[in-house]
């Protein structure tokens, strides 16, 4: 992997599922990075970190497509993203801050609206997670804790090969950092892609670090 302004290799091209060359990004007259490069395998895993502000989050969205980079190209095994943008949102998975739930739907009613969109049954998914015990409950009675269990929940509906999370532990107890490992190594085994902005640890063994 290269980061930064390290060079950008064709080897490392060639051997990647999900690759970022030469990536800029402009917030009005500021860098807030450029010339980033790295490559990703099958299964590997990326946490991203830094000082709010580095452009963890942003990075995040250019990788799925949401915006577009000041230079450079995100590539999918060789091929630009940006050539069929449909394509590349149905591999991928963006949980980002917001945890997108609908409060008037109990938990069970919110995953099975998008399990209507991407497949998958519900009911593994509430026990990934530990939410079958509160499933008929309308998200608006949640904790905070308890509405970012209903968000990562929804990974596990349907296979997707790349999942990118923007600060995905924030508001859990350590119970539930620990259930997401399992849910995270069989993505990573399924040969699935993590990318993580964190300020926290994650149950990511052998994660690749990029410092922003």
């Amino acid at each position: 992997m290269t980061a930064g302004n390290g060079p950008w290799t064709g080897a490392g091209l060639a051997e990647s599922v999900l690759a970022a060359r030469d990536l800029s990004c402009i917030r009005g007259e500021r860098a807030v990075f450029a010339g980033l490069s790295f490559a990703l395998p099958e299964g590997a895993a990326l946490v991203l970190t830094g000082a709010n502000g580095a452009g963890k989050s942003t990075l995040l969205r250019i990788l799925a497509g949401l915006l577009r980079p000041a230079e450079g190209a995100v590539l999918w095994r060789g091929e630009d993203t940006s050539a069929d943008p449909a394509a590349h949102a149905r591999r991928l998975r963006y949980l980002s801050h917001q945890d997108a739930l609908k409060p008037a739907l109990t938990v069970a009613e919110n995953l099975s609206f998008f399990a209507s969109l991407w497949g998958g049954a519900v009911a593994p998914a509430l026990a990934a997670m530990a939410l079958t015990p509160l499933a008929d409950l309308p998200a608006r009675v949640l904790s905070s804790g308890q509405k970012r269990r209903l968000a990562l929940a929804r990974l596990v509906l349907a296979p997707a090969s790349l999942w990118l999370l923007d600060e995905p532990t924030t508001g859990l107890d350590a119970a539930s950092v620990e259930r997401l490992g399992p849910v995270l190594a069989a993505h990573r085994a399924a040969g699935g892609i993590v990318v993580a902005a964190t300020h926290l640890p994650l149950p990511l063994p052998d994660a690749r670090e990029l410092r922003l």
